[in-house]
C-alpha cells in the first residue's frame, strides 16, 4: 500500500504547524511533512505529491488588511516556478483529485478568506462569509465545548458527537454574507460544528461558551464535498491527556479527542488512495 502523505504549510507567520504535523502523524498519516509556503511557490516541493494541505494557525502576514487577506491574495495569485502556474490553480487541481484540507483558525481565515469554504454550488476562490473581530473586543483564550452534526457531509467529523477544544483567537466571529446564503449553509449541512452549552449541548449565543459572538453559534464549515473543513478550535491543541486544563484532576483518555479529526482524514485517504 502507498503512503498517505500530509503537507502542512508553514511562513509568513504560521506558529502552530510542529503540532499539525504531529497531530497527522498520531491520525496514521505515513508522513506529515512541514514546507514553507516560498518552497511551494519555488517549486522545490509540489503539492500535488500529497493527499492533504494543513493550514495551521497563527498571525499570517501579521493580519495585515485582517487576518489572512494578504495571505489569501498570495495563494491566489504567486506564480509557481518555473512553470508559472497561478498556485490557485494547483489548489483547484488538488480539490478536484479529490483529496482534503483543513484549515484551523488561521488557517480557517485563509480558507475563508480564500474562498475555499463553503464553495456553494462549487464555486471556489469566491468569498462567501468572513470571520471578523469577536464580539468581545479582545483576544480570547479559552475551551469550549462543539456540538457535531451529524448530518453533514464533513468527512473529518465522521462518528463524532461532541467535542472539547481550545479556542485562541481575535477574530473569530463568523457572518454570513446574507440570510439567504447562511439557510443553504444549514440546509446542505455545511455547518459541521457549532458553539454549544447545557447537558444537551444546544448551540448557543451565550458568552463565553461562544466566544466570539458567531452568528447562529458556527464554530466551522465545510464544502459541498465535505472534503474541506475550517474551523476555529483547535483540535491540533488537544492529542494528549495532559492538553486538557484538568487533566490532573480528572481521569481522562490517553488520547485527546483532537486526534479523531486526523485519524478520519487519514481513514478517507487510505480507503480512496491507499
Amino acid at each position: 500500500m502507498g503512503e498517505i502523505r500530509s503537507i502542512v504549510i508553514s511562513g509568513n507567520g504560521t506558529n502552530c504547524e510542529m503540532e499539525m504535523a504531529h497531530a497527522n502523524r498520531l491520525g496514521g498519516f505515513d508522513r506529515a511533512d512541514i514546507v514553507h509556503i516560498s518552497d511551494l511557490i519555488s517549486g522545490e516541493a509540489r503539492l500535488e505529491n500529497y493527499h492533504m494541505m494543513n493550514l495551521a494557525g497563527g498571525f499570517l502576514d501579521g493580519d495585515d488588511l485582517g487576518a489572512a487577506k494578504a495571505a489569501a491574495n498570495k495563494y491566489a495569485y504567486a506564480k509557481i516556478a518555473p512553470s508559472g502556474k497561478v498556485f490557485k490553480d494547483a489548489i483547484q487541481e488538488f480539490i478536484d483529485a479529490g483529496k482534503l484540507i483543513i484549515g484551523v483558525c488561521n488557517g480557517f481565515q485563509l480558507l475563508v478568506k480564500l474562498g475555499l469554504v463553503p464553495a456553494l454550488e462549487g464555486r471556489y476562490f469566491e468569498q462567501q462569509v468572513t470571520l471578523t473581530h469577536n464580539d468581545a473586543g479582545r483576544f480570547e483564550d479559552r475551551w469550549v465545548r462543539l456540538r457535531v452534526n451529524a448530518d453533514s457531509p464533513c468527512v473529518f467529523t465522521r462518528g463524532m458527537e461532541n467535542v472539547y477544544l481550545p479556542v485562541r483567537h481575535g477574530e473569530g466571529k463568523f457572518i454570513a454574507r446574507d440570510q439567504e446564503l447562511r439557510a443553504e449553509l444549514f440546509r446542505r449541512g455545511l455547518v459541521a460544528v457549532q458553539y454549544a452549552q447545557g447537558e444537551d449541548l444546544e448551540p448557543t449565543m451565550e458568552y463565553p461558551a461562544n466566544p466570539n459572538g458567531s452568528e447562529y453559534a458556527i464554530a466551522g464549515i465545510c464544502d459541498g464535498t465535505g472534503r474541506i473543513f475550517g474551523l476555529m478550535p483547535h483540535p491540533e491543541a488537544y492529542v494528549h491527556r495532559t492538553n486538557h486544563p484538568r487533566w490532573t484532576r480528572e481521569d481522562l483518555p490517553e488520547e485527546g479527542e483532537g486526534v479523531l479529526f486526523f485519524k478520519n482524514a487519514y481513514d478517507y485517504l487510505r480507503e480512496n488512495f491507499g
